[in-house]
């Protein structure tokens, strides 16, 4: 059987009438059985409770994304504004090649420093040495000179005394 939107079925299951003719709500409401408004009314909100739930973060996280998505175009738009505002490459160039020049002249001074460090503090243990060094000297020959005046007070006549 073929359903015929104007008359419904027919015997012989042939169409009646062009479909093309009628809308295709009309016959519709009359053929459907009777619908309950309190279960409509249930289902529906039973399917946006499912449904809603996840509908809302979703718009939640689409929204937030449009507004990310919005902050990313105004910097990349300031971006490609601080680009154009820049007249030349050969000057960035030139300002690069200058930093790089003073950055090693920076390196080598530091080397240097730490070289002369170095030697400051080797130069310091050298001279501490020989200070140390001369005070012992100096103190063996100041106990050698009290040696020598006491041999010379001993080999010095003494006079006799008297009896």
């Amino acid at each position: 059987m073929i359903w015929d939107w104007e008359q419904g079925w027919d015997e012989e299951g042939q169409g009646r009438g062009n479909p093309s003719d009628a809308s295709p709500d009309e016959g519709v409401v009359k053929d459907l059985p009777l619908i309950d408004e309190k279960a409509v009314e249930q289902l529906t909100e039973g399917l946006l409770s499912h449904y809603l739930p996840d509908l809302q973060r979703s718009k939640s996280a689409l929204q937030e994304l449009t507004q990310n998505q919005v902050v990313l175009l105004e910097t990349l738009e300031q971006e490609i504004s601080k680009f154009k505002e820049c007249n030349s490459i050969p000057e960035i160039d030139a300002l690069f090649s200058e930093a790089k020049h003073y950055h090693n002249k920076l390196v080598n001074i530091r080397n240097e420093m730490m070289m002369l460090h170095e030697k400051t503090t080797k130069l310091k243990k050298r001279a501490l040495k020989l200070q140390q060094k001369k005070q012992k000297e100096e103190l063996e020959r100041e106990q050698q000179r009290e040696k020598e005046l006491e041999r010379e007070k001993q080999l010095t006549a003494k006079p006799a005394k008297r009896t």
